[in-house]
């Protein structure tokens, strides 16, 4: 139904299964399919009149109908010409305004690699000036075979080969996507000549200049692809496509990491985390060139602490013309020449490490690809002492300051929405006793005006307030974290006190906690509106030992809150997941300082875990004990006791703290065995332990029953063990296989009820 939103007036098309409109809105084409296909086709709608017009019509299907920016071009997917085939063909039609729709690209068209087809999986793109069309084209699958053998003769098998570029699990994962992977190819308009642009050994392209350009840049991981089970990040060739003829060009080999193309297609630059800088070279070839070699401070994370090459803070883009690239370090922006001629100058003139404030560059026009010279820059501050957030003005020529314009102890959000005909921006701001709600403002944000009042209703209920705290690690590293207290807070009473952590959390200080269960940790505003306290500290880890780095940052930092008085020493608890859930079980073995921990999704064994498979991607969990968040740093053959020493499992005897565990036998990131090793040989020893398997549910719960079925069992849980309630039948008891869907366990049990009636 097409409406006038003026007049209000309709007009109905019939069939329709799918539609595109022109840019400017003057056009609307639909493809549509009838039983019969008697009314298959393309039809192209004048808006302003309700004028239809065919543009192909015949028994067939169409797809993937799309305009080109000035909206007189059409382009869209058809197995019109092969309808009748056994395995019909699409074929790449294309319509202009005055003229007939014809076809430009088929199986067997020129250009288009022997033995392959137009791709029906991927949707056509004109360029923005409208002269090229893109498309996608595949290697023609073998026939499905007409007819299906028996049941009983289907051998179903994986074969697992050591020359696989990929691990078979990785494989079936991507199956699918493989199925239906297309490789880009061009018609360029006016020659009417098609060029194939990407294919098997480099499987991916984008055009430079919206489309425009000379140039295509491609990442290709095909030599790679075994390696990506060990290493990380992975390796990529680099090369340049000559759009015009489709010959291509290797600018670099074996890349750790990306590179990209500049917008005008001039440059490529790419980080180097070996020598720790960013280079670029001519998208023609040459020489590469450290742009950053005069940048007196690191580019990379100062708080790197992985066994992998430093990433860099990254950078905010091109300048116009591709004159520039704007980096980042910690705190400021820097300005460097692509050819090396100029050095580099810092845009932000060192404001943001004098405060200590992280300068960012907000893009406010989305469409936009370089940042312009001759605008003022709108830069996103966030303070990383006291952790407010505001924004500054600054401009990319000049030697001024930045200029403050707002700075809050609030977190700004939603990322700024701009107005495309005013200077007005949408935005939220929120903390943690502050929904965020949506504000508006001009770009001097003088007169921000609140839009929206959700859940007022957090008025009539118990919160409480967020502060930062400060300690230091067992070896002296200054630490930070959060502290929320409840409502009515009084220092000199004694709080249970909740711990909860992951990595580094505390620049989420004025962060809002929505209340409600979640799929594996607490809810801080839920838990501190029943008289606890919550606290959340950062942890900074040492390669090769993370379990005792978080010993050292957690421990010290709990100390440090019992120091101030208010929370009773005897009633402390500590809730994490995935890797949170690995950090609990390693702690609960080298101290007893908590009264109880939830430990969800544990790895508890890091000789077995080593070798297993995260199915949700299909790797092999190597890399992640080798390069990333495990920080072993090494092989298993090759760190054989730093695996041992960081498996809580192998000291599982040292345990005196009640544990509950949430892990779910679909966890595709963590295998749940690991969770069963743990329980078992907690059991085996006479520990107090329970694991919840919600069954069908992977690595986080999904389904809003089982979260809210989690959140009561948790707080049974500690409610028990930190506030002195009773115990509930699934935790003194259980609840046994045969009463399983008869009964959840929830009611609670009183010292004299033993043997009563059991839950609902």
């Amino acid at each position: 139904m097409l409406r006038d939103l003026g007049t209000g007036e309709e007009y109905r098309f019939d069939y329709v299964t799918e539609y595109a409109f022109s840019k400017d809105g003057a056009r609307l084409a639909f493809a549509t399919s009838t039983k019969e296909a008697k009314g298959d086709g393309v039809s192209v709608v004048a808006t302003a009149d309700g004028t239809a017009r065919a543009v192909l019509a015949g028994a067939g299907h169409y797809k993937s109908v799309v305009f080109d920016e000035s909206g007189t071009q059409l382009a869209f997917l058809t197995d019109r010409d092969d309808y009748d085939a056994d395995q019909p063909a699409f074929a790449l039609y294309h319509w202009r305004v005055g003229r007939e729709a014809r076809a430009l690209a088929a199986q067997g068209t020129a250009g288009v690699p022997q033995g392959w087809w137009v791709s029906e999986n991927r949707e056509p793109s004109f360029s923005e000036n409208g002269a090229r069309l893109f498309f996608g084209t595949a290697p023609r699958p073998e026939p499905e075979p007409e007819k299906e053998p028996p049941e009983w003769e289907v051998v179903k098998l994986d074969v697992w080969n050591w020359k696989d570029p990929l691990l078979q699990p990785m494989q079936l994962v991507q199956r699918n996507g493989e199925l239906k992977r297309a490789y880009a190819a061009v018609v360029h308009l006016r020659s009417g000549r098609l060029v194939q642009l990407a294919d098997e050994r480099l499987p991916d392209v984008d055009v430079s200049a919206k489309g425009d350009g000379r140039l295509a840049f491609g990442l290709s991981e095909v030599p790679y692809r075994q390696e990506i089970s060990w290493d990380s990040p992975g390796y990529n060739d680099v090369y340049v496509v000559d759009v015009e003829g489709g010959s291509r060009t290797m600018l670099l080999e074996r890349l750790q990491g990306r590179a990209a193309l500049s917008p005008g297609g001039r440059f490529v630059a790419w980080w180097d985390g070996t020598e720790r800088a960013f280079f670029t070279m001519p998208s023609t070839g040459g020489a590469a060139v450290n742009v950053s070699a005069g940048i007196p401070v690191a580019l990379d994370d100062e708080t790197h602490d992985s066994p992998m090459i430093p990433p860099p803070y990254g950078y905010a883009g091109w300048t116009t013309d591709d004159a520039e690239l704007l980096l980042y370090d910690r705190n400021d922006i820097w300005a460097v020449d692509p050819t090396g001629r100029r050095a580099p100058r810092n845009l932000t003139e060192g404001v943001g490490r004098e405060r200590d404030l992280r300068f960012r560059y907000v893009q406010l026009d989305r469409e936009q690809e370089s940042i312009p010279i001759d605008e003022p820059m709108l830069l996103a501050a966030f303070d990383r002492t006291t952790k407010a957030s505001g924004f500054y003005r600054d401009a990319v020529r000049g030697s001024d300051r930045p200029q403050p314009l707002v700075m809050l102890d609030e977190r700004f959000g939603f990322r700024l929405l701009k107005a495309e005909d005013a200077d007005v921006v949408a935005f939220t701001r929120e903390s943690f006793r502050e929904f965020p709600n949506l504000w508006a403002s001009d770009l001097s944000f003088r007169d921000m005006r609140k839009l929206s009042d959700a859940n007022p209703q957090m008025s009539e209920y118990r919160w409480g307030t967020a502060e930062l705290v400060h300690w230091r690690s067992t070896d002296g590293e200054p630490l930070d974290g959060i502290l929320y207290k409840p409502d009515g807070f009084d220092p000199s009473q004694q709080y249970p006190m909740m711990v909860y952590f992951y990595e580094t959390m505390s620049d989420n200080l004025h962060g809002f906690q929505q209340p409600g269960p979640g799929g594996s940790s607490v809810s801080v505003s839920f838990y501190v509106s029943r008289g606890y306290v919550v606290f959340i500290p950062d942890i900074h880890y040492r390669i090769g030992h993370p379990g005792e780095s978080a010993l050292d940052c957690v421990v010290p930092g709990v100390l440090s809150v019992l120091a101030m008085g208010f929370v009773d020493p005897q009633r402390v608890g500590v809730q994490g997941h995935s890797w949170g859930g690995y950090q609990i079980a390693y702690l609960v073995t080298q101290t007893n300082i908590f009264a109880a921990a939830e430990a969800g999704a544990p790895v508890s064994n890091m000789t077995s875990a080593y070798g297993g498979i995260r199915w949700g991607t299909g790797m092999s969990r190597m890399f992640q004990y080798e390069r990333t968040q495990s920080r072993i740093g090494a092989t298993l053959w090759d760190a054989e006791p730093l695996y041992i020493e960081n498996s809580p499992l192998f000291r599982a005897n040292k345990i005196e703290t009640p544990v509950l565990m949430l892990h779910n036998d679909d966890d595709s990131a963590v295998p749940w065995y690991q969770g069963i090793e743990f329980f078992v040989a907690l059991r085996r020893l006479g520990k107090p332990v329970w694991l919840l398997n919600y069954n069908g549910e992977p690595h986080g719960l999904t389904k809003y029953q089982n979260r809210k079925d989690f959140a009561v069992r948790m707080q049974q849980f500690f409610d028990h063990y930190l506030q002195g309630a009773a115990e509930p039948v699934w935790m003194a008891e259980g609840v046994p296989a045969v009463l399983k869907g008869k009964t959840l366990g929830l009611d609670l049990v009183e010292p004299d009820t033993v043997g009563a009636e059991r839950g609902r």
